[in-house]
């Protein structure tokens, strides 16, 4: 018997089973199985997170960040896992990252130079593997930066202060066009304006309707934010995105009439060198073949859409903050005088505004408005002794990491927080290495013009002791302020008016 049984000749299954095994045994030996398959699996991971269970732990933890927003998903995971954990996103395997040392390694990095998210997502909004700020093909983002990097440093730097501060001084001018019948200045409305008008003026050069195309850059955001995770069963339902395909096709449509009319200006014009900038570089990238028209119109419309998506409420925070903190004012406004005097702000005044950047600095940390930056893994990796594969995604939690290391306050708002020079390693508004913001320098001279300009002609003030602290947020792809809240409203107090004096 114990031959025959060795013998595969002869080996029969059935004899090794009894004749009256039940029905449900062999259901219940594959659920056995499989909760085996399961429990070694749970088993090889050593970065710590969730349970995979079945299947069920990917899918609550994508459930997590479709309901609470990206931002809000990773402030809770970091705060019950710890500072390097593991969730899925997508059935992906995605790492949570708020500590500075693992940050720094994923940053330093080229092997995590690409960006993860729904690909149906990226394609609804033109981004798969267009442009720049969520292109995650790696070559034809290469291909792309250059354009971005010439025109955000060098001569465009010089160029963008003295046309920033015009944009501002027209702007403020005609501040009744965002002025309610109570005397509130609509900042978010008025910023993003400025921040168009500016870009559009260095970047295009082409007349556009401000208040129209302000209005479909915050469709195409919101659209941006609700795509770039649902899972690709969302898409087959048209509905569902129907609303957010339109958005998107309003702002491209719209930029695409701005660029046609480029497209003529070029073809027309006697002298090229006065219409030499970031869209006729692009253009003629095209026609030599080295760019598509569709990434063409897709590095525009984010070149466009940047400052005024992030920018404005970057600077909508910043007042908030100066009308709270009295002091800080004070300082910032001895500090124009002594730099700037009654002049307009150039260029060369920028590396003497320290207290200006410090303010901007402490107020990116305290109250970021980009605090997570989104990375794929193109190899395998160990990252703080932790292994990591390759097309693991990573999300770095730059906004919690700014909060638990380094700063000597970091739970408050203090320009003492920056009295010393911090480490980059442990502040990283805008990111480093191969793939940091491209336009982080841009950003501070803006931040600094405007800040100058505005904060010289007016005092600021909330409305209902309404501050960062109590104002309503959505913490999704940015932090921003939920704009149903109608206490966003500031009042604009002129410096030589009486009731400034009062102040």
């Amino acid at each position: 018997m114990v031959l025959e049984m060795l013998n595969p000749m002869h080996y029969n299954i059935t004899s090794m089973v009894p004749e009256v095994m039940p029905v449900a045994t062999m259901p219940i030996l594959l659920l056995t199985g499989l909760l085996l398959l399961v429990w070694n699996y749970e088993d090889t991971s050593s970065i710590p997170g969730p349970g995979y269970c079945m299947g069920i732990g990917p899918l609550i933890s994508h459930g997590r960040f479709l309901w609470m927003g990206i931002g809000g998903a990773c402030n809770y995971y970091n705060k019950m896992y710890g500072e390097f954990m593991r969730v899925w996103i997508c059935g992906e395997e995605t790492l949570i990252i708020s500590k500075s040392s693992s940050m720094f390694h994923v940053m330093k990095h080229s092997h995590y130079s690409s960006r993860f998210g729904s690909k149906l997502g990226l394609q609804c909004i033109g981004m798969h593997e267009n442009g720049i700020i969520f292109n995650n093909n790696p070559d034809l983002w290469k291909a792309t930066r250059p354009f971005f990097m010439k025109a955000l440093s060098g001569p465009g730097l010089v160029r963008m202060v003295a046309i920033c501060v015009d944009s501002i001084r027209t702007h403020l001018d005609r501040l009744e066009e965002v002025t309610s019948k109570s005397g509130y200045v609509d900042v978010l409305t008025l910023m993003r304006r400025i921040m168009l008008d500016t870009s559009n003026m260095l970047f295009l050069g082409i007349p556009l309707d401000e208040s129209a195309i302000v209005v479909k850059i915050q469709g195409y955001f919101d659209a941006w934010q609700a795509l770039l995770l649902k899972p690709d069963i969302f898409f087959k339902i048209s509905w569902l995105y129907r609303k957010y395909a339109k958005s998107v096709k309003d702002l491209k449509d719209a930029i695409e009439i701005l660029i046609e009319e480029k497209r003529r200006r070029i073809s027309t014009a006697e002298k090229l060198e006065e219409s030499m900038d970031f869209a006729t570089d692009l253009i003629f990238a095209e026609r030599r073949g080295d760019l598509t028209r569709e990434n063409v119109n897709q590095c525009i419309l984010e070149m466009l859409i940047a400052a005024p998506d992030t920018m404005s409420v970057s600077v909508l925070f910043m007042l908030f903050l100066v009308a709270k903190h009295p002091k800080v004012e004070e300082a910032i406004l001895k500090e124009i005088q002594t730099v700037v005097g009654e002049r307009d702000v150039r260029i060369d005044d920028m590396q003497k505004l320290k207290v200006v950047e410090n303010f901007i600095y402490e107020s990116m940390r305290y109250q970021p408005v980009v605090d997570l930056v989104m990375r794929k893994a193109l190899q395998d990796d160990v990252i703080d002794g932790y292994p990591v594969k390759k097309g693991t995604n990573i999300i770095l939690n730059i906004g919690r990491m700014h909060r638990l290391e380094f700063f000597p306050k970091p739970n408050e708002f203090t320009l003492e927080n920056f009295e010393k020079n911090v480490p980059y390693r442990y502040f990283q508004p805008f990111g480093f290495g191969p793939r940091a913001c491209a336009g982080k320098y841009v950003a501070m001279v803006m931040l600094k013009a405007i800040l100058v300009t505005l904060l010289r002609r007016f005092h600021v003030q909330t409305l209902q002791g309404k501050c960062v602290e109590n104002m309503q947020k959505i913490n999704d792809l940015s932090l921003h302020p939920d704009e149903a809240d109608n206490l966003l409203e500031m009042i604009f107090v002129p410096r030589n008016s009486d009731k400034c004096l009062e102040h």
